[in-house]
């Protein structure tokens, strides 16, 4: 791969509402005992949520903002006793791009708010896109 200096612009689309403000004391993955949490999203994409509904599942891409972009290996859930893993093995949000991936149920829809169950994200955290999860082929 050559080396360049190309630069990609990003630009979230919402924020996460979310009792969780600290990484440390978060769960680690949505399933693991999540509050409720609330994507808000920019006056500019309001059209882009008009078919979002209560039960569908979702996968959140967000900007994890607080973490660091140096870390290439870590020991998985930060266990020392684990082997050390590339971060590409893994699903720390220490990344050369800390772009997290979350999958979500929908709880509610209010306006330019979605409410969610089973994000992981922190307060704050830039939400950079939303996607549907695919069903079976024969329900696309």
């Amino acid at each position: 791969m050559a080396d360049t200096d190309e630069a990609y612009v990003l630009r979230p689309v919402g924020r996460v509402v979310s009792p969780l403000t600290d990484a440390a004391s978060a769960p680690r993955q949505g399933d693991e005992g999540t509050p409720a949490a609330w994507l808000v999203f920019d006056t500019s994409v309001e059209r882009a949520l008009r078919d979002l509904s209560v039960g569908a599942d979702l996968l959140v891409l967000t900007w994890l903002d607080r973490a660091r972009r140096d870390v290439l290996a870590v020991h998985p859930r930060g266990d020392e006793s684990r082997p050390e893993t590339g971060v590409f093995s893994t699903r720390s949000p220490h990344r050369p791009n800390p772009i997290g991936l979350h999958r979500v149920r929908v709880l509610a829809v209010d306006g330019l708010r979605v409410q969610v169950a089973h994000l992981e994200a922190l307060d704050g955290t830039p939400v950079l896109d939303v996607k549907p999860v695919l069903g079976a082929v024969n329900e696309r």
